[in-house]
């Protein structure tokens, strides 16, 4: 019953708090923060979760979940911060304020914060913040991609960045024909500058794109036409593509019980760990 129920979960766009509530959890892991805040805001909250044994400083994964920039809860994630703790990270994952409530770049700002706030504090909680891999899905995977490829938002933080991973990103989704997408960019000034493609550059950090053969909510040819970018700039990028995997599958795919259906957090965790230094 509990799997069945799990498994149509998967594979639809129900609320992922419910999926992450039933769903058994990694062991080995603690939660070293919860509710932290990083902004003043009420969303501008965060949480950490880190493994229970080993010596730090470990390295950083910060994830930003998705919901096309208007839902989410960081407490829908915990299935994901488990298991990446399991393997050796320390794991951040905020909350960041969303459409209506505010549009782009406001959730880029928060998101922004909330790896300043990382490389501030990690330390004091077994991780290193010289070592850190940005992690997204969906409308995070978009957010980790301009943090880690734009530097406006950044800063000199982003040396920090030593690799980033998108799960189902959209990163090249001009025109803005879709009712999310022009809620959330609508009223950008200059359209074009919203684009992760157009900020891939010599010097970006190395990136992981992963989509699923099956996603019909944002196309494969987003993560293709970013890697082409990025690789003609000279910039390492792993491609992987899953057979028989929806949008929402690859995230799922993270949780203990479905991990047969993709290898996504073996990917996930031997990209982090090579590009930081911890194989």
């Amino acid at each position: 019953m509990v799997g069945a129920l799990i498994a149509a979960l998967a594979t639809a766009c129900s609320p992922l708090r419910t999926f992450d509530a039933l769903v058994p959890k990694d062991g080995g892991v603690r939660v070293v923060a919860r509710d932290v805040a990083y902004g003043e805001g009420s969303r501008q909250r965060l949480d950490v979760y880190a493994p229970n044994r080993g010596k730090g400083p470990r390295p950083v994964v910060v994830f930003f979940y998705g919901g096309s920039w208007n839902s989410g809860t960081k407490d829908g994630y915990r299935f994901v911060g488990r298991a990446l703790a399991a393997r050796g990270f320390v794991v951040v994952i905020p909350d960041y304020r969303l459409v209506p409530e505010v549009r782009f770049p406001e959730f880029l700002r928060d998101n922004a914060a909330a790896v300043r706030w990382t490389r501030v504090h990690v330390a004091a909680l077994g991780g290193d913040p010289d070592r850190l891999v940005l992690v997204g899905h969906s409308a995070g995977a978009y957010d980790a991609a301009m943090l880690a490829l734009d530097p406006r938002w950044l800063g000199a933080d982003r040396t920090a960045v030593k690799g980033w991973v998108g799960l189902a990103g959209p990163y090249d989704f001009l025109p803005l024909d879709q009712p999310a997408t022009i809620a959330a960019f609508g009223a950008a000034g200059d359209p074009a500058a919203t684009q992760p493609v157009v900020f891939a550059s010599a010097g970006d950090p190395p990136a992981l794109l992963a989509t699923g053969d099956k996603d019909e909510l944002v196309r494969p040819r987003n993560s293709d036409v970013l890697a082409r970018r990025l690789t003609a700039a000279g910039v390492t990028v792993e491609r992987r593509r899953y057979p028989r995997v929806g949008h929402v599958g690859i995230v799922t795919a993270i949780a203990r019980p479905l991990r047969g259906r993709a290898p996504v957090l073996d990917d996930v965790a031997t990209f982090a760990a090579r590009v930081t230094g911890a194989e």
